[in-house]
């Protein structure tokens, strides 16, 4: 709600890093301009070796910022690869019933899905804190996650027509769009469910851990970064598939690609044709969420709907 206070914290990397490229004046002004405030966790600066901080740190400014009752929601100040550390020490039941919006994606995708195993809570796969800080082409990310968080209403997303995939941070003035070639049909049929998902190899951490949400009944939408190139995509598609409740989804929907990964639309295609745990199932591809921008808000958690043949539709409908 306009008003309130937003709680950033580094569960994986540290925002001294994000620092290097400092973009945090239009960042505070973009939130001022949604009428949210903004306060900072303890340790967000503090800075080890691999630019991260201690599990200790990154415990302590989750639990002060679900405890907090001023606090609202709270977002991530980036990803990296090592949130999955902190897993073992979260204070599950304080969490559950603390229940706030936290907003992060990449390797937040761990502490995202494994709140969503323990406590039933609805998280959102969106926007880092340090994402607010692009200049130019964020209008679409910006718009979904008002519509998302700061509306109540269902939201039935479109593909967009501009996307970028560039080093944004380390050059505001020289950016390059890219023309949108719409979602992906390869396979057809109509799904519901609860959303899980986020970063696929970050998810697949989670497996034969008491962290791993339930997949039975779940809708998922998966997406990766430039270095899983299309073997290494299949490779971890066909692990998370291979979980046994992993026959009751319904459904997928896979993030747009970044180009240096390689994936080209037929090769996605051979990869979902040759799933046996697809079979039968609609997927729907090269949607706005992942490590390109525009960027969708999902809700972990909640519940959409997908809708794959002649025309496509893919519909958050509650949270």
């Amino acid at each position: 709600m306009p008003g309130d206070l937003i709680r950033v914290v580094a569960p994986a990397r540290s925002r001294a890093m994000v620092a290097e490229h400092d973009h945090s004046a239009l960042i505070e002004q973009r939130f001022a301009q949604m009428e949210l405030r903004i306060s900072y966790g303890s340790h967000v600066d503090e800075r080890d070796s691999l630019d991260s901080s201690s599990i200790e740190s990154r415990v302590s400014d989750i639990h002060a910022a679900f405890a907090d009752p001023e606090v609202a929601g709270i977002l991530t100040v980036i990803g990296g690869f090592n949130s999955n550390e902190l897993l073992p020490y979260l204070d599950w039941d304080m969490i559950a019933a603390n229940p706030k919006i936290l907003c992060g994606y990449s390797d937040i995708t761990a502490l995202q899905n494994a709140i969503l195993a323990h406590t039933g809570l609805v998280t959102y796969s969106g926007p880092h804190w340090s994402s607010f800080g692009m200049r130019d082409h964020f209008e679409q990310t910006r718009q979904w996650f008002i519509e998302t968080l700061l509306d109540n209403r269902p939201l039935d997303l479109k593909p967009s027509e501009l996307w970028t995939d560039d080093d944004w941070f380390l050059d505001q003035d020289n950016r390059n769009t890219l023309a949108g070639d719409g979602w992906w049909a390869l396979q057809p049929g109509t799904a519901s469910g609860r959303v899980v998902g986020g970063n696929l190899c970050t998810l697949n951490l989670l497996q034969a851990t008491p962290h791993m949400p339930a997949l039975d009944g779940a809708l998922l939408f998966l997406e990766d970064d430039y270095e899983s190139h299309p073997a290494t995509f299949a490779r971890d598609l066909t692990s998370l598939l291979q979980v046994p409740d992993a026959r009751g989804i319904t459904g997928l929907v896979i993030g747009r690609f970044q180009r240096a990964s390689q994936m080209t639309r037929d090769l996605l295609e051979q990869i979902v044709r040759t799933q046996p745990g697809l079979r039968g199932l609609p997927v729907l591809a090269n949607a706005d969420f992942g490590h390109t921008q525009p960027q969708i808000t999902l809700p972990i958690g909640g519940r959409a709907e997908l809708t794959v043949g002649p025309t496509n539709r893919l519909r958050i409908t509650a949270d």
